[in-house]
């Protein structure tokens, strides 16, 4: 497929201040400013928006700046084991599927290769500086933008760039930390971290320590088992481990990676079974609801019957409810655990020593490698000071709760927008469908901001206090509030829930279907109707246009309500019951009838 690239027409010097005022007073209404836009991160956030900006938009500059040497965030840096914990077929932009998948849950170098095909079919590497990191900015109020220090990773010169517009898609899982554990500096063998992988570390034949039971650890010790001596995997506490109901892990056949790729249709009404499923399961997230109980003991029973083991049992599986902590899928890990060559040691580690880990239970374990799948700073904390206009810096702002709007902004820090930021559902739903709505809501913030004479946009401080004491009492009626430590509660039992969404993906997505202008705090640099120019429309400055675009033959405007718009944009009607569709407790098998 060819890359599709707007024409850049009628490309102009940056107009700012003074300037803008002059250019627009000559200009037809919605005259398009130039735009210098920095992207921090080349993940798959990172990416997108390069691609919708690449799509609909002109007269731009965008530099997106990359600390790794290639794209892809997290799926470039982490260990061999590592998966998503998302059916592979829904781990896609919902425009651009991949036929080939493996399985139903793929690894990282298939994720990995999907968005790096991804950027290079549509030329999206020339806005990419790989190599590079932001490591500070200042907001600039002359201009109405940031001052941006940047440092190449491998020099480590630094330089200073500009944007009127800064995004930060440095993505949350990503910044990886060391356990917080004494004594780690002292270890004399292999020291490795899951999401900072070693490639020339052999494991074959090693005694091997691993360290948590998250996501990562949870994909770790199935990968490494078959090959080392042995594993001694070190467990704190409970957690839910399996896939729900139908969606357990499913290698494709031939016949069902042929019928994809040739079977019109086929692929299509998969993704749309998958996708339902994961929009259907919130009530799940719900305390006291049928779903919670129901697959909460589908849950139980299925852990019980792979560890076999009443001691494994009272030690793993939690009282707490189910959806507290993310659920994973856990491909082979409660079978990992019953290995011979597995020894499983709950409870805390003291410190580390010269040898390995001694435990709470005052005992030594030496190990030849240790493998530390603790996780990321998921703070939401910015990763480099940003000053706003009081001199304020983010960092310190949300240095004990982070507080977005709509996971999407700060208050105090105008111009500054974020991908995947405070409350937004990255544990509520299918997580890239929120992302792709995220980028719509920024270009159309863009969009308003290229075209009118504004010199600032950012969240207003009461809008951001009345969305964060709506979703702290939404949450109580959740199973996230449970008394269990999880990311989504900065890693504490009893702390605000300030990683999720206050109802479902779906939900997000609707919310942020338009801009709502009254929350935001807008500010010009003058009359704010300069905009409308010299008094010709867009149209008229355009040739090739149809002048009388409006005269027609019949009513084909679009909907006045947003009751009938949401009826066209969903289809409302065409679905009649639905049959395959992934409901998280009875016993649909997806991979049938393709």
């Amino acid at each position: 497929m060819a890359d599709f690239v707007l024409p850049q027409l009628h490309r102009r010097a940056h107009w700012g201040g003074a300037d803008d005022v002059r250019r627009r007073r000559g200009a037809p209404i919605h005259s398009e400013r130039h735009v210098k836009i920095i992207c921090i991160g080349a993940g798959a956030s990172g990416l997108l928006f390069a691609y919708k900006l690449q799509r609909s938009f002109r007269n731009f500059d965008l530099t997106v700046y990359e600390k790794n040497e290639e794209v892809a965030g997290t799926w470039w840096e982490n260990n061999p084991g590592c998966a998503c914990d998302v059916p592979a077929h829904n781990y896609t932009w919902s425009f651009e599927p991949k036929l080939d998948w493996s399985a139903v849950y793929a690894g990282s170098g298939e994720i990995f290769n999907y968005f790096h095909h991804f950027a290079k079919k549509y030329s999206l590497r020339k806005y990419c500086k790989t190599h590079h990191q932001v490591i500070g900015a200042t907001w600039n109020n002359t201009r109405g933008g940031y001052d941006v220090v940047v440092q190449h990773t491998a020099t480590r010169e630094t330089f200073s760039d500009y944007c009127d517009i800064l995004i930060n898609a440095g993505g949350i899982l990503n910044a990886w930390r060391w356990p917080a554990i004494p004594g780690l500096d002292k270890y004399k063998g292999t020291l490795v971290h899951t999401a900072n992988w070693d490639g020339n570390v052999d494991l074959t034949g090693k005694h091997v320590g691993l360290i948590g039971n998250g996501s990562s650890g949870i994909q770790v010790l199935p990968t490494i088992q078959p090959h080392v001596q042995k594993v001694t995997t070190f467990i704190r506490e409970p957690t839910y481990v399996s896939p729900v109901q139908g969606l357990e892990q499913h290698v494709f056949t031939p016949q069902e990676l042929h019928d994809f790729a040739n079977r019109p249709g086929s692929l299509l009404q998969y993704r749309k079974q998958v996708e339902t499923g994961l929009n259907g399961q919130f009530s799940l997230f719900l305390k006291g609801s049928s779903t919670q109980d129901d697959t909460r003991a589908y849950m139980i029973g299925q852990m019980k019957q792979k560890l076999n083991n009443k001691l494994l049992e009272d030690k793993l599986i939690p009282s707490w409810s189910l959806g507290c902590r993310r659920l994973t899928p856990g491909v082979g890990y409660l079978e990992s655990l019953t290995k011979e060559n597995v020894e499983v040691v709950y409870g805390g580690i003291k410190e580390i020593t010269e040898k390995g880990c001694l435990c709470e239970n005052d005992q030594e374990y030496p190990v030849d490698v240790l493998i530390c799948a603790t996780g990321f700073d998921t703070t939401f904390k910015p990763r480099f000071p940003l000053i706003g206009p009081s001199g304020s810096n983010l960092q310190d702002e949300w240095v004990n709760e982070p507080k977005s709007y709509f996971g999407l902004a700060a208050a105090d820090f105008p111009n500054y927008l974020i991908f995947l930021g405070p409350n937004c559902p990255i544990g509520n739903g299918p997580v890239l469908s929120a992302i792709e709505v995220q980028a719509d809501w920024m270009l159309a913030v863009i969009d308003r901001y290229q075209t009118s004479n504004i010199h600032s946009i950012a969240p207003k401080r009461e809008a951001v206090d009345d969305f964060v004491a709506w979703k702290d009492e939404f949450m109580k009626s959740t199973v996230w509030a449970d008394p269990c430590r999880s990311w989504y509660k900065a890693n504490q039992a009893d702390a605000p829930v300030t990683a999720l969404w206050p109802g479902s993906t779906l939900h997000y997505i609707e919310a942020l279907t338009e801009v709502r202008w009254d929350d935001l705090e807008v500010k010009y640099n003058s009359n704010r109707f300069t905009w409308l120019g010299n008094g010709f429309s867009q149209c008229e400055s355009d040739p090739t246009a149809d002048w009388a675009y409006y005269i027609r033959e019949y009513d084909d405007q679009e909907y006045q309500s947003r009751g009938r718009r949401r009826e066209i944009l969903t289809r409302s009607g065409t679905i009649t019951e639905r049959a395959g569709a992934v409901n998280f407790t009875g016993n649909t098998e997806l991979h049938a009838n393709l």
